[in-house]
């Protein structure tokens, strides 16, 4: 009797060894199949190429070429504006110039007097109540009148020459504030400007001097 007990128990302990046993052993497979599977995934798993937009290239290609650091950047409508710009300051540099050369060149003739030189007497440089060059020769025999034009001429020279620097002034600016444009809107091109900003009310416990606390409630702001 106690001959068939023993032997009952070691089946017993047997059978729970080999069930044991097997399921050790699934579960080592088990686990060696997800191993496998992520090793899997991640070995050929092609890496993603993420596009940096760069500030530096939307400003150098701004100062190559004006309008091409806004084309970059994605903001078309701005490459008229800047067109435009300079369009009005070439304009502004290319007539001021035109009449301050025209009236350096009649104050130079009026001042030396040549007979070969007399770009004074040129149709443009008359007064409003002058039509002829007879007329003009007669108004210029008045000493006062004489005077009066070569300040006159002088004036008119001073005059173009300084709006003319600042056109070029102008000219400098338009193309500063050209390359500040692009850099700015590249920089704001990867700045995050989600509307992720939230508000939370939450309760809080402050400890006290004398080991006791406070309770109270706090606001939390998450961006």
């Amino acid at each position: 009797m106690n001959f068939l007990s023993v032997k009952k128990e070691k089946i017993i302990f047997l059978v729970a060894f080999v069930v044991t046993m097997l399921g050790y052993s699934h579960n080592i497979k088990a686990q060696n199949s997800r191993v496998d599977s992520v090793l899997t995934d991640t070995t050929f798993v092609e890496p993603v190429a993420i596009q940096v937009h760069s500030p530096h290239k939307a400003t150098f290609y701004s100062a190559i070429m004006p309008g091409l650091g806004q084309v970059y950047n994605e903001k078309y409508w701005k490459v008229p504006i800047v067109f435009a710009a300079f369009g009005g300051v070439i304009y502004g540099i290319a007539f001021n110039t035109k009449y301050y050369n025209r009236y350096r060149r009649a104050h130079r003739d009026y001042l030396l007097q040549d007979p070969g030189n007399t770009y004074y007497l040129d149709e443009d440089m008359w007064p409003g109540n002058i039509d002829s060059e007879e007329k003009m020769i007669a108004f210029l025999s008045s000493p006062s009148n004489a005077q009066w034009y070569e300040t006159a001429l002088k004036n008119k020279k001073q005059y173009y020459k300084k709006y003319r620097d600042l056109s070029y002034i102008g000219l400098g600016l338009v193309y500063v504030l050209n390359l500040v444009d692009a850099s700015v809107d590249a920089h704001f091109k990867t700045f995050d400007v989600s509307n992720d900003l939230s508000m939370h009310f939450e309760p809080t416990v402050k400890p006290l001097y004398g080991g006791y606390s406070s309770v109270g409630l706090q606001v939390r702001f998450t961006f």
